[in-house]
């Protein structure tokens, strides 16, 4: 059974027997080891406290207790004994909780100031709760907790908790939740923060174009303050007073007709129960209207841009590809290092390379003269002049060859027979000395 704390609860006990010589001769209702009432067939009924408890409808079959005013103390097991001839007693019992539902309540401080102090902004309270209450608070607004428990003399529980924060102007009229958590169930209790501050001011309405002549101009004073602001005040900041073809009426400064007289800046001086705050407007009169700016020029310059980066990208891409393919086709030709030129015996425009294996040897000269069949020898060659001629042709066509073949070398002439080898040979240079002109010199 539950009850709440304060109310009253009723148990039933009932009886039967199929004996039908069974009879019943007294039901008696306890708590714990304390008998609270008692019925008997034949003496009636007989009750310890009656103010608070009742014995409803008593008879030999059923006898119900009710308890008018619940205790946190009536909280337990209670039992229902049953006396019966010849079978003895029979019991059962039940079990009692008491509850309480808890009186919330939450409000947002008044009288909190902005400043940079931590302040209680929001209370919230969960009173006479049994078993206790839980507290949390949602906000979008950063703060901190501090909850606090007392027991009451009933059974019941109270708990308060303030949310803390550094009050702002910003912070005023910002939502947060009290959500009291009873028995499983929420029950949020929506605020409103309230913090006061001195006036916030802003003015707005000067477009930077307020040329000569211009009218129909006005400066707006927009203000927010907590308490609401009571005054708006328009003054010149060097103290001179407002010019004549300026109007200040409440929050709002009319300007009828643009002259040299307004270049100047203008303070708004607004004021509430906390204090005053002022803002300033610097005011530039042109001498001519400045011509709108439209963003046809800048869509243009954007269509044009994108189109001169779409051809670069293009341009580039093409390049690489061409390149590629030059690439590949060079890199399908075939090369051999032996390839020869034959036909007329003239060398063609295609160079031809050197054989590895030629690279290793040192550099050759003219084949030395010997006797091949073909060079004459020393002796023969003062004998037989025509002999020598047929060897030089075959000699400058064997070069030619070789020419050929290995591309460029380092050419020495033959050597001629040592008796006509310093004759012919040396050289003589413009500082006295000789030297060979068929010598390597390193």
């Amino acid at each position: 059974m539950t009850a709440l704390v304060g109310k009253e609860v009723i148990f039933p006990c009932t009886f039967s027997s199929k004996d039908p010589k069974v009879r019943v001769t007294q039901i008696m209702w306890m708590n714990s080891t304390v008998s609270l009432a008692v019925y008997s067939p034949h003496l009636g009924i007989h009750v310890n406290d009656p103010t608070r408890f009742q014995l409803v409808d008593p008879s030999p079959t059923s006898v119900t207790l009710k308890i008018s005013r619940v205790y946190y103390t009536d909280e337990g097991e209670y039992s229902c004994e049953v006396t019966t001839f010849p079978d003895g007693n029979l019991k059962a019992f039940t079990k009692l909780t008491v509850k309480a539902i808890p009186q919330n309540s939450a409000e947002a401080k008044s009288g909190v100031v902005a400043d940079d102090q931590e302040k209680v902004v929001a209370t919230c309270k969960s009173a006479n709760a049994r078993p206790p209450s839980q507290i949390t608070w949602h906000s979008v607004i950063p703060g901190n907790i501090s909850n606090t428990i007392t027991n009451n003399t009933d059974g019941t529980s109270t708990i308060v908790s303030d949310f803390i924060m550094t009050p702002t102007w910003t912070t005023d009229g910002m939502p947060v939740t009290c959500i009291t958590n009873y028995d499983s169930t929420d029950y949020p209790i929506p605020l409103k923060l309230s913090v006061q501050y001195s006036p916030v001011v802003t003015i707005e309405g000067f477009d930077d174009n307020w040329h000569l002549h211009r009218s129909g101009v006005f400066l707006i004073c927009n203000a927010k303050g907590n308490p609401p602001p009571t005054s708006y005040i328009w003054k010149t900041v060097d103290g001179s007073p407002l010019p004549s073809s300026v109007r200040a009426k409440d929050n709002v400064l009319y300007v009828d007709e643009v002259d040299a007289r307004v270049n100047r800046s203008f303070l708004c001086e607004v004021t509430n129960a906390l204090g005053s705050r002022a803002s300033r407007q610097d005011v530039l009169v042109r001498e001519h209207a400045m011509q709108p700016q439209t963003n046809a020029g800048a869509i243009a310059g954007g269509v044009i841009g994108g189109i001169l980066v779409l051809l670069l990208l293009a341009a580039i891409i093409f390049i690489v590809i061409k390149r590629g393919g030059l690439q590949s086709k060079k890199d399908r030709g075939t090369y051999n290092p032996k390839l020869r030129v034959f036909g007329s015996g003239k060398p063609t425009e295609q160079f031809t390379y050197q054989d590895d294996g030629e690279l290793d040897k040192p550099l050759k000269g003219p084949v030395p003269l010997r006797d091949s069949g073909l060079s004459p020898s020393l002796g023969e060659e003062e004998d037989d002049e025509d002999e020598r001629m047929k060897y030089k042709v075959l000699e400058d066509d064997e070069e030619e060859e070789r020419f050929n073949e290995v591309g460029p070398m380092l050419q020495l002439r033959p050597h001629h027979p040592i008796d006509s080898y310093l004759d012919d040979d040396m050289e003589s240079q413009t500082d006295g000395s000789i030297i060979s002109r068929t010598a390597v010199y390193v």
